[in-house]
Formats: C-alpha cells, structure tokens, sequence
C-alpha cells in the first residue's frame, strides 16, 4: 500500500464546512486581534494540510523534503528571517512519525535486515552517545550538530519503506534532473549577468570576498549555500544524467540527458571549486571498470584522450586554468595549507580516540565553545573533521560505513536482472563513489541538498534490489 489509511473521509461537504467555519473564525479574528492574528491563521491553514499530507502520504512529504533541500538556502540567502534549518527538521520528524505509524500498520521490516541498515544505525548511534564525550566543550555544540548528522540519515528508512515502484524512482529522478537544471541555469545567469543585490549583500564581507573572489574572478554558488555544494551537486546531477542514459528509452531523450550532463558539468567549472573537477572522471572510470566491454571502452579511450587535452591545453581562461590546477596539488598554496594543518592535528586525533566531540570544530564550535582547541581548527576535508570530533574511532566506523554502502551496491548491480533498476543501482554506486572522494578535500555531505541526496542514493541501492526481487517473483512462468 503506497499511502496510509486516513483516519476519516474528507468528502467535499465535510471541506467545505471545515473551511466556512475556518473563515468566519479568522474574519472574527482580525477584527479583534489585528492583521497579525490574520497571518497566524493563514499560516495554519497552509501548514496544517501539509503537515497531514506529509504524514499520511509520504511519497508526497518525499518530493517535498527533495525540493525543499534544493531550495532551503537560496530562501535564507534572500533574508527571510524564518528558521528554516528547523524547518527542515520538522519536515524530517514529520517522515519519520509516518514511518513509524506505517511501519506498525504493515510490520515490513524486510526490507532494513541488511548490512547498510546495520552501519547506519551503528553510526547514528555512536553519534548519539558523543553528548557523554568527557573531551567535549560544549553539549549545545552536539545538540546543534547531531541534526545535520544523525538526524538527516533517519531519511535513509523512509526512502527504503516508501519507495517501491520503478514509475516513483523515474518521478524522483526527474524532480532531481529538473531541480538540477534550474540550479544550473541560475549559475549561468551569475556568470554572464551577475549577482542580484540581495546576494552581493550576502557575500559582502572581509572573509566571504577572500573566499569567493579568486584571481579577479568570482566563484558562483547558484541557490546553494557556497560553491562547494553547488559544484558537487553538479557532478552527481550529470552522473544520474549518464544513467539514465543507458537505459532502453527513444535517442532524443539520449541526447537531451547527454546535453544536459554536459551542461552540468560546464557550470561546475564556475564554482572555482578544485575538489569537483576530478569526481566526474574518476566516477566514469568506476563505470569502465564495473560495465567493462569493448564498446565501452573505445568510448572511455575518446574520454580520456579529450580529458587529458583539457588539462594539458595551454590556455588563458580563467577557469580552465583553475582547472588545470585541480591536478596539479603541490603547486596548489591552499592545498599545502591543509596538509599542514592535518599534519599538526595528527597529534591529537592519535591521544582522543573518541575524538573532541561532535560539532566542536566550526561554526558551532566557534558559537558555543570559542576558548576551546579546536574551535578555531580549519578541517576542510569531511574526513578530517570526523577524525578530529569523533576521534579515530569514528573514522574507522565512518569508513566502514562508506565500504559496505559500496560493497552492497556494487554486489546489487551485478544481481540485479531488471536493465532499468540495474543503470538506476550503477548510477547510485557513482555518485556515492564520488561524494566519498570529495569528501577528502571538502566537507561534501553536510550541507542542503546533497546530505539528503546521498542518503537516497544509499537508499536506492537496497531499493533497486528489493524491486527487482519482487518484480521477479510475480513474473509468472510460460507454460511448458
């Protein structure tokens, strides 16, 4: 069953009473309460239905949270002076009590006895217990972090509970591909047009301008919140674009998914983003690699030959220059930075194997513990900032978490038999390959959209698999 039983009929005549008395009761209100009053009811009348809606029809509350995740950051940018991250949150809550009433209306646990189930409720838990880390600073550090952490991976369930057919997974890749391609053509109208005022008035400081304004030229960031989210979200877009490429569907879809990949990744080049440009091609390698046949390879031959001429081609473009220095590290200053700077944490992360608390780097450090040693502690690489907060410890079961998301994936990919749920299960592979990589030189999974985006992509890959099981089985066999 795809939707929950709802706990009455909503019949026009019960809507229509509902909504008079909703009416004369706001008229009333205003009138004796003000415009504030006005807007208080205004508000309930939208939330409420979405809140229902979210609950009792979650493949709906889904397409929401998906959308909502692109968006969430262009909204704070913009200066809406609404709490948006609890928001989310909320949204998030919302899935999760559905899945729990769905869960005991239909007791379908099936579906989570696996291993990924396993390492990301090992995970979440681990993260959960940090609030008793003795090294900690600040338990308000691990109360604001443990949301975009352990909170966001709870999505991880309801995408497995309630994604079930192949028709929604082409719904949600679509809504993907759309949100992606608005987000790209946002980033070419900063190109060639500029910045609105309202966001010149966000990256209007000391530290943002020193960030994002490099040889004369400045990094474009699309809707999201910094250029490393965007161009990230650009490579896993133009990854899903070549997977579904290689299903069975008409050559002018083909080709639109191929321009529209090539779009993404062209965009990406704005971003300024070094830690982006090698994703793309590696993921394409992992493809040879696990689709090797002869047809493929003469393309990756063309591929490769064309990548390597676009990092050796001399050339006094701006952006292609910064991409050329994307492969070429040790003449990179930033880059030498950072090596510095774990080479002098090694220290600690060696004596706290259980790290210095969740959240005790970064903005939340900085807020709730300033005086402490790490507060001020630039991680700049996700992996890092695990081995520095959640010690060495938590790196092992983080790495141990990302290997058997990929171990998983790749045994489903070749198990699978359905050609459309099998480029769906490769595509997912990629793109959780990718984000892993990039999780080294940048922190890739934390921010809106893509640290939901990757919980779906681990997600379906238990979701392709469990289809196509069941797809198989109800397939009845011809008469002999």
């Amino acid at each position: 069953m795809d939707n929950l039983s709802t706990p009455f009929r909503l019949t026009p005549w019960v809507l229509t009473t509902i909504l008079l008395l909703f009416s004369v009761f706001s008229v009333l209100g205003i009138n004796y309460f003000g415009l504030t009053f006005g807007l208080g009811m205004f508000i309930t009348l939208i939330g409420l239905p979405l809140v229902f809606s979210v609950i009792y029809y979650p493949k709906f509350g889904i397409l929401v949270l998906l959308i909502a995740a692109y968006f969430v950051m262009f909204v704070l940018r913009i200066g809406v002076n609404f709490p948006l991250g609890t928001l989310m949150d909320g949204l998030v809550l919302l899935l999760g009590f559905g899945f729990i009433i769905y869960q005991k209306k239909y007791q379908k646990w099936e579906a989570f006895r696996n291993p990924i189930s396993v390492m990301i409720l090992v995970w979440i838990g681990y993260n959960l217990l940090q609030v008793l880390n003795p090294e900690a600073a600040s338990k308000m550090a691990w109360l604001y972090t443990i949301r975009s952490v352990a909170l966001i991976m709870l999505t991880y369930f309801v995408f497995v509970a309630q994604i079930r057919t192949k028709e929604f997974i082409r719904l949600i890749f679509f809504v993907w591909i759309a949100l992606a391609l608005f987000a790209a053509l946002y980033a070419v109208k900063q190109e060639y047009f500029g910045f609105f005022g309202f966001e010149e008035a966000s990256i209007n400081t000391e530290l943002q301008r020193s960030l994002l304004f490099i040889d004369g030229k400045w990094r474009k960031f699309s809707i999201f919140s910094d250029p490393v989210s965007f161009s990230y979200n650009m490579v896993i877009s133009a990854i899903l674009c070549v997977a579904v490429m290689l299903n069975p569907i008409k050559i002018y879809k083909k080709v639109i998914l191929g321009c529209l990949a090539a779009l993404f990744l062209t965009v990406m080049l704005y971003s300024g983003t070094r830690g982006a440009y090698p994703l793309f091609p590696l993921a394409m390698f992992l493809f040879v690699v696990l689709r090797f046949n002869f047809k493929i390879l003469k393309y990756a031959i063309v591929g490769a030959a064309f990548f390597i001429a676009l990092v050796f081609v001399p050339t006094s473009n701006p952006t292609i220059v910064r991409f050329q220095s994307a492969f070429s590290p040790d003449d990179d200053a930033s880059f030498n930075v950072r090596k510095i700077n774990q080479k002098k944490i090694q220290p600690y992360i060696q004596q706290h194997p259980f790290g210095g608390g969740l959240g005790a780097t970064g903005v939340w450090g900085k807020r709730f513990a300033p005086n402490s040693a790490l507060a001020n502690f630039p991680s700049d690489s996700g992996y890092v900032r695990v081995a520095v907060e959640l010690g060495y410890v938590g790196m092992f079961l983080f790495c141990t978490l990302m290997f058997v998301v990929l171990k998983t994936g790749i045994k489903n990919y070749y198990q699978i038999k359905d050609i459309e749920l099998k480029n769906y299960c490769l595509g997912m592979v990629l793109i959780i390959f990718a984000l892993g990589i990039g999780n080294y030189p940048q922190e890739a999974l934390v921010q809106f959209p893509n640290s939901v985006y990757f919980y779906l992509a681990i997600a379906m890959i238990n979701i392709t698999l469990i289809i196509d099981k069941r797809d198989s089985k109800n397939v009845i066999a011809p008469k002999v």
